[in-house]
């Protein structure tokens, strides 16, 4: 497989993300958006963004697992936050991301403020994008 992700010095600067992911050859891998409920469909973490986002990121290691991938395969990624989340709780969720993420060399990422997602009491959404060999 071959891929490439980085930032062209002719974009503004990148906080956490890369502009652009480039797979040459290889899988593509596309994880569905997850959210923060555990294995028998209970909402993990209620009003908790650190809690929910935490929830989210184990449930893509799972899928992503499960499809024969890592979290380090990632070459895009799109968040979903509700509105009711406050910007000035956007480094929580950045810092869970940094746990699982590789801040080196991050994915090609999205982050969308929508006015609420498919349940209630859902704070966060995150759906992936990765490239393995295969």
């Amino acid at each position: 497989m071959s891929k490439e992700i980085f930032s062209p010095p002719t974009l503004p600067p990148p906080t956490g993300y890369s502009h652009v992911a480039k797979v040459n050859k290889g899988t593509l891998v596309y994880i569905a958006g997850q959210v923060s409920s555990d294995a028998s469909g209970k909402l993990v973490g209620e009003g908790d963004l650190t809690a929910q986002t935490e929830q989210v990121f184990k449930n893509l290691k799972l899928a992503l697992e499960a499809a024969g991938a890592t979290l380090n395969d990632v070459v895009k990624m799109n968040t979903y936050l509700v509105a009711e989340v406050s910007q000035d709780d956007l480094p929580k969720m950045r810092a869970v991301r940094d746990r699982y993420m590789n801040k080196e060399k991050p994915p090609a990422s999205t982050l969308v403020v929508v006015s609420r997602l498919a349940r209630p009491g859902w704070l966060i959404e995150i759906e992936v994008v990765a490239a393995i060999d295969a």
